[in-house]
């Protein structure tokens, strides 16, 4: 079994390898499974004109940034195989089945998930998504031709699927579209600037970052309607409806983290935190009386900030390397 360290660098060399093209490999685990440990290479970023569509094959294990249209041809029996797709922080996935030819009576299956599946756990949570984690499935084996399509409700999508017989295979197509108020992100980078709006909508938003992180909250506004701002709230966010909290952990799932620090009063200035966790995560929960808006900055956290760094807030999460 891996280490939670071990874990956190395989799954950030995934990014590295969508945006650098760089040789990598990825621990991934359907429900139940066992997790395979295989290798992902090759450039998966590439120059194309506005009417070419891009083509390629797709690997057992591998990782999509872009848009296009790809197939997969089995060689052998493939058991554990997935292909995560990502987009920029304001794009939503589609994926299309083209053509499938699989046995799913022989035991194959094709399954497109609405978000992120890794070591049993899901991004979005299952408290943050808009719909039930059955609903998050398109089964190409239950559905067939009645649906061929799924839109992710978020920047990050995957298919995964088991293939007995050499020669059988499938071709999807992936296209994205422009999301006006993104919810539940994973970020590309180790580094960036954000700012999350929930307009009037009762829902939770995440943005995950696959990194130990310097954060940096600048502004924050919550319980902002008709111009005018709520009541100044309690100390604490104990049975606040609208609030921001800081969460860290070596998972994938918001919801199995360790909060960090909670925010439920608006306000402009800056709060900056050093975490030292493998995954750290910014989430928004909103009741949806309100326009909520938080801006915040991250960068890499690295091993000479986490011992001589000073924080407004404690330490969390420091890797024992």
């Amino acid at each position: 079994m891996l280490s939670a360290f071990q874990f956190q660098c395989h799954f950030v060399l995934i990014f590295l390898a969508a945006s650098k093209g760089q040789t990598r490999y990825l621990e991934v685990r359907d429900a139940g499974e066992d997790e395979p440990f295989l290798l992902l290479s090759e450039d998966l970023k590439r120059e194309l004109s506005a009417r070419q569509i891009y083509r390629r094959s797709l690997r057992c294990i591998d990782m999509l940034s872009i848009e296009g249209q790809f197939t997969f041809t089995a060689d052998q029996p493939q058991m554990h195989c997935a292909t995560f797709f990502i987009g920029e922080p304001d794009e939503l996935i589609t994926i299309e089945y083209n053509f499938v030819s699989i046995d799913c009576k022989g035991g194959d299956f094709l399954k497109v998930f609405d978000g992120w599946i890794l070591k049993g756990e899901k991004f979005p949570s299952c408290l943050d998504h808009p719909l039930s984690t059955s609903e998050r499935y398109l089964d190409f084996c239950e559905t067939g031709n009645i649906q061929r399509s799924m839109k992710s409700s978020q920047n990050v999508a995957m298919i995964f699927f088991r293939i007995h017989q050499p020669g059988n295979g499938f071709t999807v197509t992936v296209k994205k579209s422009i999301n006006p108020f993104p919810c539940n992100i994973m970020s590309q980078t180790p580094t960036g600037r954000f700012t999350m709006v929930v307009p009037h909508q009762h829902r939770n938003c995440s943005f995950s970052i696959i990194y130990p992180v310097v954060m940096k909250i600048s502004d924050l506004i919550l319980g902002h309607l008709n111009g005018l701002f709520s009541k100044k709230q309690p100390e604490g966010c104990s049975g606040v409806g609208d609030y921001v909290q800081v969460l860290g952990g070596t998972g994938l799932d918001p919801s199995k983290m360790f909060p960090l620090a909670d925010y439920c009063q608006s306000f402009h200035g800056s709060a900056q935190m050093k975490i030292g966790c493998d995954n750290t995560v910014l989430r928004m929960v909103s009741s949806g009386k309100y326009i909520n808006r938080v801006t915040f900055e991250y960068h890499q956290l690295d091993l000479q900030q986490i011992e001589n760094g000073k924080n407004s807030i404690e330490e969390f999460c420091v890797p024992s390397i």
